[in-house]
């Protein structure tokens, strides 16, 4: 069975945070954007029950209604939902494609923004206590509603370490279960002697979970040894578990450029190395995620693909497409000696009207259409005929310079 064709500028894979800002943008740009989600729109953060530290919510939101805003927003400026799975990707050339079940989207862009998941521990009933029932992943998130109580974190790596003594400015004990022998752990030695100093934080060591319990919310995680197999019975309020993250990424991998844990690998404009593709949120290499942090990534995307449309259709229409001999003028408009130049190539437009087109592209505030003409320095010069770079030239000229390089 053929399958249906629908076309977009903008395909967003992934409607978290991320994925929603991007849709923001891109919508507001008056770009056909469609926004591909799985599950729920709104991500991870749909599951966390109270988000303080989100700016402009001093009250602060649960997760569920600040994504439902997020969601709101989008689909005001024009954004379309599809709650489907990604079955493939096509992203080299001007025309990605992006394909469903049923349909492939054809688009000129693909923002990913399919952010990833927790590593869990596989353990009895673990799946009957996730996100709000008492199993959480995010310390900063949740620590507050653990005030006055006692939870437990899994994990001794830097983050499992280091969150947990973040609980325990909350919670009135943090236990932490360590699969390795007593005062062994896979942090760094600072966190370590700094946890292991905290009066509120407590050791069960050589432990794994074996099983969570409890009546409709956990109350009990079940620790096996590892030494003897003797089972370990700890009351808790709730569960951290900080073993490790995985990014959705499956379907990415070798199509673009992932780090070894699978995270795609972005500069700071949110751009993978393949041109028209971008990342944002969790499913990036990045320091901190978190709703604000995915926010801003959305923000950066979402603008990216704006430009990137814009001087696609500038390079294709203008640059390549004209039916004259071009000269194309790339400069900075701070830059002193670029400005120095205006004059020159105003005057050499002028003199061939007809002959020779001009444009002149200010790389100020995006670098896309040098890159296109593999120039990576400016003031610099282009000569295009018949849609082909002929040559270039860098550095300051003169009109004879002008004449010489198009051949006049």
């Amino acid at each position: 069975m053929d399958k249906k064709v629908e076309q977009y500028d903008v395909v967003i894979i992934g409607g978290g945070a991320a994925g929603l800002t991007a849709g923001i943008y891109c919508g507001r740009a008056r770009l056909n954007t469609l926004l591909i989600e799985k599950s729920l729109v709104g991500g991870l953060a749909t599951y966390t029950n109270e988000i303080e530290n989100y700016p402009g919510f001093p009250e602060g939101s649960t997760g569920l209604g600040l994504m439902e805003l997020f969601h709101k927003q989008a689909k005001k400026f024009g954004v379309k939902f599809k709650l489907t799975d990604v079955k493939g990707v096509s992203l080299e050339g001007e025309k990605k494609i992006v394909e469903t079940f049923r349909t492939n989207y054809e688009a000129k862009v693909v923002i990913i923004a399919s952010g990833g998941k927790p590593r869990l521990t596989g353990a009895k009933n673990e799946d009957l206590y996730l996100y709000d029932k008492g199993i959480s992943f995010c310390a900063t998130c949740d620590a507050a509603a653990n005030t006055g109580k006692t939870v437990m974190v899994i994990g001794s790596g830097d983050a499992a370490i280091e969150e947990g003594m973040f609980l325990t400015k909350f919670a009135d004990k943090v236990i932490v279960s360590v699969m390795h022998d007593e005062g062994i752990m896979d942090c760094n030695e600072i966190a370590k002697g700094q946890a292991l100093a905290n009066p509120k934080m407590e050791f069960i060591w050589n432990s794994v979970v074996e099983e969570f319990a409890g009546d409709g919310h956990l109350n009990e995680v079940v620790l096996k040894n590892t030494k003897n197999d003797s089972l370990i019975r700890v009351p808790v309020d709730s569960c951290f578990l900080f073993i490790g993250y995985l990014p959705n990424t499956e379907l990415f991998r070798d199509v673009i450029e992932l780090n070894r844990p699978g995270y795609v690998i972005t500069n700071e404009k949110m751009e993978t190395n393949v041109p028209g593709v971008f990342a944002a949120g969790d499913v990036r290499d990045k320091f901190l995620k978190q709703v604000a942090t995915a926010v801003g990534d959305g923000a950066i995307a979402g603008y990216g693909a704006e430009k990137y449309i814009a001087e696609s259709e500038i390079f294709e229409s203008q640059i390549m497409g004209s039916e004259l001999p071009g000269i194309v003028f790339l400069w900075n408009a701070v830059m002193p000696e670029c400005r120095a130049l205006l004059p020159v190539i105003e005057a050499f437009e002028e003199k061939y009207k007809g002959k020779i087109k001009v444009t002149k592209v200010d790389i100020y505030k995006s670098k896309g259409l040098a890159d296109r003409l593999e120039m990576d320095e400016v003031p610099a010069l282009v000569y295009i005929k018949e849609g082909k770079i002929i040559k270039s030239r860098k550095g300051s000229f003169t009109e004879t310079d002008l004449e010489e390089l198009s051949a006049l």
